[in-house]
């Protein structure tokens, strides 16, 4: 099916951001066009430009031959019927790309939000049995029904947003039935596209008695049955002093990468543990929060084509100092945006506020929030190829907003978003 999109007031093609590879962009990498149309076939854009210039070939039918007597007509293709839909004037933008959330698992755990505010720290909530743990006795106990109905409900409000491809983290159960179920869960999610990542290296299990001993059962036996049922093709761990340290960790990482996954890092959230080092060296798709860098590890990243991925939300509710995201994009570092969504150290899904802390706290202009929370969040997942800029031949994934560019993220709560497509599609 072929379906020409009109009535565009302004559509921001964002192929400025592709060119740059999303480092160092500004507002004239927004690639606006006035008075535009946009034609998509089979999900994937075929033309973009001014509504007078549409191509005829691109949206007629072609004709076949009248039939002679005694001869077969020369054999013509057929364009499929188009169809034409109005977007009523609106705004046309690339639709966002949520690149980092755990958003399968069980449990509440607002009662550690109240711990934090009274002087407990994060490591002491986990020496404790809360903080992952907690969430791994909810997750190991809930059904497969119950996580997917609590999945499905918090990717809606993604959806809502404006998102239409969600990363989803395992690592709430922490054993081979939980890991495999959630990845399960996961992969069953509607309305968004689904990126699973497997972050079995969350935590030590109760059931282990060194780290040591449970990444070697998750190489030996966990990676090969995810790999094998194709349950994800990607690999996180978290590296953190008291949880999984350096060494242990690239082993772990080398053979889930052996073993044909791509790797992502959990990387100096609460001390310089080594992790964008690591990243850097063995060619991880992203290093996500990355709050305690130093200038060495900024250079190393950008002349890297590793993603910093930036998660502003959980530094808000661990009152953690922001990252450093002004030095890294002035020295070149392609970052990212995300909400870190989880059940203990980032229970909220507001993208609005994600872009809002990003330019008041962290100094990034319009243009970097936009393209760190689309470009760049896709070059987070291996996925700039495929979307998050309008271009031809790429997945027509867009939305269409009932404000200005210059109204995103400085409103909380407001909503921007009137429509959402993926692939050309509703949602």
């Amino acid at each position: 099916m072929t379906v020409l999109f009109r009535d565009i007031a302004e559509l921001h093609t964002f192929d400025g951001f592709a060119k740059k590879d999303g480092r160092k962009v500004s507002e004239a990498d927004f690639g606006t066009l006035k008075n535009a149309a946009l034609i998509v076939e089979d999900g994937r854009i075929q033309w973009c430009g001014p509504d007078r210039k549409i191509p005829p070939s691109l949206v007629k039918p072609v004709r076949q031959p009248a039939r002679q007597p005694g001869r077969l007509p020369a054999r013509q293709p057929v364009r499929q019927p188009v169809r034409e839909i109005s977007l009523d004037r609106a705004l046309v933008m690339p639709s966002f790309v949520e690149c980092h959330t755990h958003l399968v698992y069980a449990g509440d755990r607002s009662q550690e939000f109240e711990l934090r505010n009274q002087g407990v720290s994060y490591k002491e909530i986990a020496a404790r049995g809360g903080g992952i743990l907690s969430t791994m006795r909810a997750t190991r106990q809930a059904s497969a029904g119950k996580l997917l109905e609590r999945a499905q409900f918090a990717l809606d409000r993604f959806v809502e947003q404006g998102v239409t491809v969600v990363e989803v983290k395992s690592g709430y159960a922490l054993d081979e039935a939980g890991e495999l179920k959630m990845l399960q869960v996961a992969n069953k999610l509607r309305r968004a596209r689904i990126v699973t990542t497997f972050l079995g290296a969350h935590a030590l299990p109760p059931e282990f008695g060194s780290t040591s001993a449970y990444l070697d059962f998750l190489v030996g036996r966990l990676l090969p049955k995810v790999r094998r049922r194709k349950l994800s093709s990607r690999v996180d761990i978290f590296l953190e002093k008291g949880f999984f340290e350096r060494p242990e960790s690239e082993s772990y990482l080398l053979a889930a990468r052996d073993l044909g996954f791509q790797i992502t890092l959990h990387a100096d959230q609460l001390s310089l543990s080594g992790g964008t080092d690591l990243g850097v060296e063995l060619g991880a798709l992203s290093v996500d929060h990355v709050l305690q860098i130093k200038e060495e590890q900024v250079r190393k990243l950008a002349r890297s084509s590793t993603t910093a991925v930036l998660l502003p939300l959980a530094d808000l509710y661990l009152s953690c100092p922001y990252p450093r995201a002004r030095l890294m994009i002035d020295e070149g570092v392609r970052v990212a945006l995300a909400t870190d969504f989880n059940p203990g150290s980032s229970p909220c899904q507001d993208l609005q506020l994600v872009g809002l802390l990003a330019r008041l706290e962290m100094k990034m202009s319009l243009a970097e929030v936009l393209c760190a929370y689309t470009f760049g969040a896709a070059a987070a997942l291996g996925l700039q190829s495929e979307q998050a800029s309008l271009q031809v031949g790429k997945r027509a994934d867009f939305i269409t907003l009932n404000c200005g560019l210059n109204e995103l993220f400085y409103s909380p709560g407001r909503p921007c978003v009137r429509s959402v497509y993926r692939d050309g599609a509703l949602q």
